[in-house]
């Protein structure tokens, strides 16, 4: 009898079948083996992954936590590089908010630098430029990489993007759900009195902080922003832009994704859209799922994301998994497939040079066939079976990233020398 081959167990959400009893080849085992194959030659790069503020502590440890992304489980799914995201939720606009929100972003950075440079330098290391990450990647270590989620960090003081450029932030995200000094939000805060729209896209001072990001070699990250402040940003912005975690609204409607328009923007910008795996951007829900499942959460008292999942008890976890299974089974959930098919549809419209993959793991993300790192070659079993080519498949698992990153550098060094 053959032996099941492994790539079967490792990607069986995304595999159909394997090689049979009899001997014979199987076709399916072949194309597995083959986007095996691919997925350790390409450098892969997920540009958007959440930490709590007590990550990299005895409490969280990035080894092997109870976490979408550790660095077993991106070994384990051949997922190279990670942006780890300092993320700071608005709140209302107070001088003493401004100093919170730079206090915990601080305390969000020193936790990525503890992971690197104390805990694990052996296995991960912090990459400040594109070249490093090639560097870092070709020495065998994993690689990470920082980003910023919400501009409201620098509050309304410019100098803190030098800050936190040093510190090895390498995108910000202008904005979150709110509006802040710098742009409108795609999802406007009722409760923070936000309006419908405060500046129209990008503030006065939006437009300096995107000027300040290109001087400095930060790129510009347009997921979250309105669908004006991300026209007003690409529009401004003398680097190209990139979206990091952003599916297309042609196939979800939801406010976060981007239109047509957006992504006919961002080709002529030269960005790139990092097509995130989120459950609820990739595939709308009908608002009865929505509801039973919200009525489930209430029953069992279940409060705060993934955070409150993980606090319950074992029978009460067991009682949530089978009614939420049940509903699965009536309203599917997003999968490998609805994810990719946003890939195909941006690459469609705009080019392979300009889509990108992300997870948003630890945040929100994960859909059925990629639920955490260690199922990321199950995204370029997916890739191979839709017929994208080796280069393809490496310009969407990272090479555009770079291009950009580079690009964004290019820039900078260019803006300083004519300071």
């Amino acid at each position: 009898m053959m032996t099941r081959p492994l790539a079967c167990l490792t990607v069986a959400l995304a595999v159909t079948g394997c090689a049979g009893t009899d001997g014979g080849e199987d076709p399916e085992a072949e194309l597995v083996e083959r986007a095996r194959a691919i997925h350790e030659r390409v450098l892969t790069i997920d540009t958007h992954d959440d930490i709590p503020a007590n990550f990299a502590t005895d409490e969280v440890d990035p080894l092997n936590a109870d976490r979408q992304v550790t660095l077993e489980k991106m070994r384990a799914g051949g997922l190279n590089t990670a942006f780890f995201v300092v993320y700071v939720g608005q709140t209302e606009r107070t001088p003493e908010n401004y100093e919170q929100a730079k206090a915990d972003a601080m305390t969000k950075f020193e936790a990525i630098h503890r992971m690197a440079d104390e805990m694990y330098p052996d296995q991960i290391e912090i990459a400040y430029s594109a070249d490093d990450v090639e560097r870092i990647h070709a020495s065998g270590k994993l690689v990470a990489a920082i980003a910023i989620e919400n501009g409201y960090v620098i509050g309304k003081d410019l100098s803190l993007l030098a800050t936190y450029h040093e510190l090895g932030g390498r995108y910000l995200t202008l904005a979150h759900n709110g509006h802040n000094d710098i742009s409108d939000s795609a999802n406007p805060r009722p409760n923070l009195g936000d309006s419908e729209a405060e500046h129209g896209g990008l503030s006065e001072f939006g437009e300096q902080v995107v000027a300040e990001m290109n001087r400095l070699g930060i790129m510009v990250d347009v997921s979250h922003v309105s669908k004006d402040a991300s026209l007003h940003a690409m529009r401004v912005s003398r680097a190209p832009v990139i979206a990091s975690h952003s599916s297309t609204k042609a196939l979800a409607d939801v406010s976060r994704n981007m239109d047509d328009e957006q992504l006919m923007a961002l080709k002529e910008n030269g960005g790139v859209i990092q097509t995130v795996a989120l459950g609820s951007f990739v595939k709308v829900q009908p608002s009865e799922r929505d509801e039973a499942e919200r009525a489930i959460r209430e029953e069992l008292d279940i409060s705060g994301g993934r955070g409150g999942l993980r606090g319950l008890d074992p029978e009460r976890r067991a009682e949530y998994d089978r009614r939420v299974e049940e509903l699965d089974q009536r309203w599917p959930r997003a999968n490998l497939q609805d994810f990719v098919n946003h890939i195909d549809h941006a690459v469609d419209l705009i080019g392979i040079d300009h889509v990108g993959i992300s997870s948003d793991f630890d945040g929100g993300g994960g859909i059925d066939g990629w639920r955490d790192a260690s199922e990321t070659l199950n995204v370029t079993v997916e890739l191979v079976r839709r017929g994208y080519s080796e280069e393809d498949i490496r310009k969407l698992w990272g090479g555009n990233t770079l291009r950009v990153w580079r690009e964004v550098e290019r820039v900078a060094a260019e803006m300083q020398g004519e300071g």
